[in-house]
């Protein structure tokens, strides 16, 4: 596979995102860059690229936060169901992982049907497509 940071983002999905997001995502890359540059800088090239809208005008079946997203990896044909969460919030035996997570980074925004590279933290490279978005339940 390509290595991810070699796709032109011509050749990436678009990333849509609300306004809230984007601006709390924003300080919260920058918050962590001196402890986890690749991944700041990870997460603050997906917002680098990102259409920012109003919450109430996203693209149906938009990965946001809280959101749950199925996505498959294409190298292994592995389906797994995630809920994307701030860092306080993680916790992997519920299927919720932090936004400054590779997967989460670059699930971000996406759309149902898109797919993007991703570097995982044993250096290999996926390829994730998402299947179905399940936004944050209310209350």
């Amino acid at each position: 596979m390509t290595e991810p940071s070699t796709y032109l983002s011509a050749d990436l999905p678009p990333v849509n995102i609300s306004e809230l997001e984007f601006d709390a995502l924003n300080a919260l890359a920058f918050a962590i860059s001196h402890k986890q540059p690749e991944l700041s800088g990870m997460l603050l090239a997906e917002l680098d690229r990102a259409q920012v809208h109003p919450a109430t005008s996203l693209p149906p079946g938009t990965v946001t936060m809280n959101s749950r997203v199925e996505f498959r990896d294409e190298g292994n044909g592995n389906v797994r169901t995630v809920q994307i969460v701030f860092p306080h919030l993680a916790d992997i035996s519920r299927d919720r992982i932090s936004i400054v997570t590779p997967v989460a980074a670059a699930l971000i925004g996406l759309s149902e049907g898109d797919a993007i590279p991703c570097r995982f933290h044993d250096g290999q490279d996926r390829f994730l497509r998402v299947l179905k978005v399940y936004p944050p339940e209310e209350g």
